[in-house]
């Protein structure tokens, strides 16, 4: 019915930018808050790892559940799970454990269940593609792409929000943001109990895969066993793998290497949030149109590698202009990349093995969440504070290589200029 169209948009658009709000709020306080518990950088890196680990386990069976049981009770019991993930964390940082169960806190409880809430926010964070999902059961098949865009514009709003909210609210209480993205959390369930009608008619839907085809290692497999698109799929994991352990030690490493309050460091993730934004939302398509995806994707490697260099060159007199300049450079290579590789990826397959493939390189993206934060956490406190930026920089080099070795990547509209 057209009438529910709006109420529906705004419940899919709710739950895209709580997807991301909570996450860019907390993960740039993350060292801060935890100062009190553990400013070990092994800690931070599994915490940051455990969000990644919840949705790389959780996500294939949320998309398969939503197409078996309809939309709103899936997303409904995801936002839910957000809220108490949320809540969970909020508490235990609040709650002064040195007063009231001082044996607990001596035992690890609130660095536990801390670990918990980040499980459990990272394991109902599978809403975006059920919220994508209701646009394209409202949306006719030639106004999808038109409506897709509201997941872009809300995931860059958030990542823009996110950081930006955090460090004007870390100046009052570095407790007042989680308070701020849990209560945003039970905005989006309120509204989406009330004003989201189903999408799925019981006609439509479709029985459980079988467990097999549920398992996101069995989706990787399947794209590492195409011989046409491997070693690119390797070079897509490598990237993330490097990146996503950068962006956990960043905000450690600028608080013990330069005395960065969280304000400073909140801004950092602010300038990537826009520049990533304003890239991916306006300028790639032209760029891919005029330069190609090959081109793009090896530029993007080439400013992200020039990124890693800087900050681990920085030192305390020139830390604001290289952190700042790194950041900006790493978010322009990483909104580059991220859509090229794919696209270079969707290009060398067959039509028929679009979707899994895809799938599974949401599956690869996800594996490298997981594993990057915790192997840069060890390499930061067992090798130093700057080892995860030159690590990073080494791993650049090696998805260079992949990419500008492998023939045949460019379309052949852009033959002449790759």
């Amino acid at each position: 019915m057209r009438w529910q169209r709006p109420s529906t948009l705004l419940s899919v658009f709710l739950t895209l930018l709580n997807d991301r709000l909570g996450e860019s709020m907390v993960f740039p306080l993350l060292p801060y808050l935890l100062a009190g518990l553990s400013s070990d950088g092994r800690t931070l890196g599994a915490l940051a790892g455990t969000y990644a680990l919840a949705q790389f386990t959780g996500t294939p069976l949320i998309g398969a559940l939503s197409d078996r049981f309809g939309r709103k009770p899936v997303i409904t019991a995801c936002v839910a799970g957000s809220v108490v993930g949320l809540s969970l964390f909020a508490a235990t940082l609040i709650l002064p454990w040195a007063q009231l169960w001082p044996e607990a806190l001596a035992a690890g409880v609130p660095l536990g269940l801390l670990f918990l809430a980040r499980f459990i926010d990272g394991l109902s964070g599978g809403t975006a593609a059920t919220a994508t999902a209701v646009l394209a059961d409202i949306t006719p098949p030639e106004q999808r792409a038109k409506a897709f865009g509201l997941v872009g514009v809300a995931f860059g709003l958030a990542f823009i929000l996110g950081p930006a909210l955090a460090g004007l609210l870390a100046r009052f209480s570095l407790t007042l943001p989680l308070l701020l993205a849990a209560a945003f959390a039970l905005l989006n369930l309120v509204v989406v109990l009330n004003l989201l009608p189903e999408t799925l008619p019981p006609s439509q839907r479709l029985p459980l895969p079988r467990r097999r085809t549920l398992q996101p290692f069995s989706q990787i497999g399947r794209i590492l066993g195409q011989s046409q698109v491997r070693l690119l799929a390797l070079a897509f994991f490598l990237f993330f793998l490097s990146f996503n352990g950068f962006t956990a030690m960043l905000v450690l490493f600028l608080r013990q290497a330069f005395a960065w309050g969280p304000e400073l460091a909140a801004l950092a993730f602010f300038v990537v949030g826009v520049v990533a934004t304003v890239v991916q939302g306006g300028l790639i398509g032209p760029l891919v149109a005029r330069f190609g995806e090959r081109r793009l994707s090896l530029t993007g490697v080439g400013l992200v590698s020039v990124g890693f260099l800087l900050i681990a060159l920085a030192q305390r007199s020139t830390a604001v202009p290289l952190v700042f300049g790194g950041v900006a450079l790493l978010a322009m290579g990483t909104g580059l990349v991220t859509p090229c590789l794919r696209s270079l990826v969707s290009r060398r397959l067959e039509d028929g093995g679009q979707g899994a493939a895809l799938g599974s390189m949401q599956a690869l993206q996800s594996l490298a969440g997981f594993l990057g934060p915790p192997l840069a956490g060890l390499a930061f406190e067992t090798i130093g504070q700057r080892s995860p930026f030159w690590v990073g920089l080494a791993l650049m080099l090696v998805v260079g290589v992949l990419v500008g070795g492998l023939p045949g990547q460019a379309s052949p509209s852009h033959q002449s200029t790759a």
